[in-house]
This record gives structure tokens, C-alpha cells and sequence, in this order.
């Protein structure tokens, strides 16, 4: 299993985060079959593997998540091996239903960044979480993405950013998945909190900061660059403090980016390159989330569109 993670890492450039997923998954079948080697398992054991974890309530989408890190292991290892056949090709989990990403209005959204009780506060913390949220906002990243942030470019012996900021030419650069890099441009409104945090960040730097931490763009309190779990902690307060109902976590407001700019500008390839998918069907949910608002309109506004009970 090491194995083919390294080979990941190393020919894939597939994100830790990626990695530790897939080594989780690839945990999975080791438990069920805690003596018997991965490399020899059959097609029958792999599909008595799925059928277990299905019965034990596990979701059709993480079932079809677990199957595919399988399969990914299987097609790496079946040459390597000189294995006949891939136990893992051919085998079916449960359909996963089809649901649309969930997104804030444009009103919550404002509600959300906009809090008359926050714009008062001036604390390093409070101005690095508006800073935050504005940024995932305006710009559509993954919570990976904006963690990885570093204020500038750098490139030392042992570190290379992994994203970073241009204030002066209003845009990130940002690696995303497959370590594809995109440019995202930066709104005035991001832009003016980005401004108002970074002359607040030297005071949350400590004598203690990591090097390769020294120069992130988001710090938290003990002066190590910025958690995702920090990240998910801090809009949840903001959420409640600003009554926006809902389980708001950072991907609501990639989710939020995209359809709101698809209502505005209607241009699907443009929110494919912004939000950094490679496949543009990927992007296409997001004009299911544009019908569903225009249908809420239409309901609501047309004289025979109501139906008496």
C-alpha cells in the first residue's frame, strides 16, 4: 500500500490530503481482511468487501469514493504483479443520488460577510476571519487551496508554495487538484479586507512560527499557518453571529461563488476555470442550481403558475 501512496505522491503529485483519503480507504479492505495480503484478494472477496460496508449503513457515495481508491490500487498493482485481472473491475455499489451543491442566496451571503456587529471589531483574529471568508467567497477556492496560501512566491530548498497572493495585480495563484495551477482574480471587496488583515498579520507571528509557516497567509493563534479545521470552526461562529440558518462550512461558499456568478454572467466555462475542475460536467451541477432558482422565480411570480390545493 506505501508503495503505490508514494507513487502518488511522487509521479501523481497527488495533495497529502488526497493521499491520507486513500490510504483510509485502502484501511477499509485491510480490516476486513486482516489476514489475507491486499495483493491477493479475488473479485468475489472485493465485492463481499462492498456489500459488508453497505450493510453496515455506509452512504452510496462513500462506498463509490472506497471502490474507486480499490480500483485505483489494483490497476497500479495488476502489472507490477503480473496479475491476470484487476478483483476490483467490474464490481458495482449502490447508485449515488444525485444532489445539488447547497448554496446561500445572494441576501444571506451579504448577511453572512456584511454583520454590522463584526465590522467594529478590530482584533488580528477577527480581521484574518473576515479577511478569510471574503477571499472564499469572492474567489470560489477549496478549503485545501486557501490554507495553503502564502502571502508572496517562495521557493527554498525545502519549501515551495503551494499557493499564493498578488495584491498588486488584484489575483491569486493557486494549486489545485492534480496540482493543475490556476490565476483567480480578487474582488474590491476581498481585496479591502486582505488589505486591513495583512497590516494586522505581524502580530500574530511568533518567535515559534515553523519556517515554511513564516510567510502563510492565514495565521492562527499560536502563529502557525491556519488549519482547516480552525477555518471551519470560525465560520460556524460567524454563521450563528450573523443568524444565517443552515450548516455553513466553507465549500457553502465555493458553492455559493459559482452559482451566483452563473446567475450574473451565464458563462459556464469561465466558472469551470475559476472554481479549477477538469471536466466541464463537473461545472454543469451548478446549472441544475441555476434552473432550481429560476423555477422558485417562476412559481412565484407567473398568475397560473400556482395550483390551488
Amino acid at each position: 500500500m506505501e508503495q503505490w501512496l508514494d507513487y502518488l505522491r511522487t509521479n501523481k503529485r497527488y495533495s497529502a490530503h488526497t493521499l491520507a483519503a486513500y490510504r483510509r480507504d485502502l484501511a477499509q479492505l485491510t480490516r476486513l481482511y486482516p489476514d489475507i495480503d491486499l495483493a491477493t484478494l479475488s473479485n468475489p472477496q472485493i465485492r463481499t468487501a462492498i456489500a459488508r460496508l453497505h450493510a453496515s449503513q455506509m452512504s452510496p457515495r462513500s462506498l463509490a469514493r472506497i471502490l474507486s481508491a480499490w480500483r485505483g490500487f489494483y490497476a497500479w498493482w495488476v502489472p507490477l504483479a503480473k496479475l491476470s485481472l484487476n478483483p476490483a473491475k467490474n464490481v458495482k455499489t449502490p447508485k449515488v443520488p444525485k444532489s445539488l451543491p447547497k448554496a446561500l442566496s445572494v441576501e444571506q451571503t451579504q448577511a453572512l460577510l456584511d454583520h454590522p456587529a463584526r465590522q467594529a471589531q478590530n482584533a488580528p483574529i477577527h480581521l484574518r476571519d473576515q479577511a478569510m471568508f471574503e477571499l472564499l467567497y469572492a474567489s470560489g477556492l477549496r478549503l485545501s487551496e486557501l490554507v495553503q496560501l502564502d502571502t508572496h512566491y517562495v521557493k527554498k530548498d525545502n519549501y515551495e508554495s503551494a499557493g499564493w497572493l498578488n495584491l498588486a495585480e488584484q489575483e491569486l495563484t493557486v494549486k489545485g487538484k492534480g496540482n493543475k495551477t490556476r490565476l483567480v482574480p480578487l474582488g474590491r471587496k476581498a481585496q479591502e479586507a486582505l488589505s486591513t488583515w495583512l497590516a494586522a498579520r505581524p502580530s500574530l507571528l511568533k518567535p515559534a512560527t515553523p519556517e515554511n509557516d513564516i510567510n502563510a497567509l492565514f495565521l492562527g493563534e499560536r502563529g502557525a499557518r491556519i488549519s482547516p479545521r480552525v477555518v471551519q470552526l470560525q465560520l460556524k461562529k460567524f454563521a450563528q453571529l450573523s443568524e444565517v440558518p443552515g450548516q455553513i462550512h466553507p465549500h457553502v461558499l465555493r458553492h455559493s461563488f459559482a452559482s451566483h456568478l452563473l446567475q450574473s454572467a451565464q458563462d459556464l466555462r469561465a466558472v469551470q476555470e475559476l472554481l479549477g475542475h477538469a471536466n466541464i460536467s463537473t461545472t454543469q451541477i451548478y446549472t441544475r442550481l441555476d434552473f432550481q432558482h429560476l423555477a422558485k422565480a417562476y412559481d412565484q411570480a407567473h398568475p397560473r403558475a400556482k395550483r390551488k390545493n
